[in-house]
């Protein structure tokens, strides 16, 4: 079974050489994508026996990881094991996310911080973020997880060959889990610890809440877009109720129609129409490109 170890990797001259000399002890199958890094990041991994990818500009950490998969599928992987290039994962814990893949029970295993004791040593508003764009995530997938985010994954072959990222940020990794879920696979989690000393993380994380929160909201809206537009569309149909009953009843107890309370409740049940029509336009357009597939 031929399993590679893929890194996306943007100005991490700090951290890669290690990682890379300690991976070295375990497998000769490593992928390292560096993403238009400006230091010394290429030079360092190429040296250390990488199988290489370079991104002339910084594309993101999408863009890095379709770049594996397609590198991957290239040679002939069986299982990709994502790592993160800044320190953080411990590589004891590979034979850990690994493993439910090796013995035929997931399609996708997640690398997670919440399971065991391992949520104590998140910085918590790290913790906050996580939890809330998790839930999210879990709003559109079958398998229900505790850590969307983590970039400590395995991916069976079948991921490789079937999903392709086309969000080139963080968004990405909600985008995989989406996609696999609605092909029938099987996603799944193993408790992981993660080193947090001092800031290594390069991600602005207001930036990175948002790319993940805009690419949950696209994907959700495709890929379920009755469940997306209806339950808004229910939303703005029961205010509109409520401001129209006020109206209803103002007019009764005042004999003429306050203009705000109608123009609002009348508003808001309109919006709610054309939302569900939406999402069932949307629905059968999809419906049917599907089909067609």
């Amino acid at each position: 079974m031929n399993i590679t170890i893929g890194i996306p990797a943007y100005n991490e001259e700090k951290n890669i050489g290690a990682i890379l000399e300690k991976l070295k002890k375990i497998t000769n199958s490593v992928i390292v994508c560096d993403d238009g890094s400006q230091d010394s990041t290429y030079d360092i991994a190429k040296n250390s026996g990488a199988i290489m990818i370079k991104h002339e500009k910084n594309l993101g950490y999408g863009a890095s990881i379709n770049s594996i998969f397609k590198k991957c599928i290239e040679i002939d992987t069986d299982i990709l094991i994502t790592f993160d290039a800044d320190g953080q994962h411990r590589i004891e814990d590979i034979s850990k996310v690994v493993k439910p893949i090796i013995e035929n029970q997931a399609d996708i295993v997640i690398g997670s911080r919440f399971l065991d004791d391992g949520e104590n040593e998140v910085p918590n508003y790290r913790k906050v973020g996580i939890k809330f764009l998790t839930q999210i995530t879990n709003s559109t997938i079958k398998d229900k997880i505790t850590d969307s985010q983590s970039g400590f994954r395995a991916y069976k072959k079948i991921i490789l060959e079937k999903i392709i990222p086309t969000n080139s940020g963080m968004g990405s990794s909600t985008e995989i889990l989406i996609k696999a879920s609605n092909n029938g696979l099987k996603i799944t989690e193993v408790p992981i610890k993660i080193i947090y000393s001092g800031d290594t993380s390069t991600l602005n994380p207001v930036s990175h809440g948002a790319s993940v929160f805009i690419s949950t909201i696209k994907f959700t809206s495709i890929e379920h877009p009755l469940k997306f537009y209806g339950s808004v569309s229910l939303v703005f149909f029961i205010l509109g109720s409520i401001f129209t009953y006020f109206s209803i009843q103002f007019y009764v107890e005042n004999g003429f129609l306050n203009t705000n309370l109608t123009l609002l409740g009348a508003g808001l049940i309109l919006i709610a129409i054309i939302l569900l029509i939406c999402a069932i336009l949307l629905f059968s357009i999809i419906h049917v490109i599907r089909e067609k597939k």
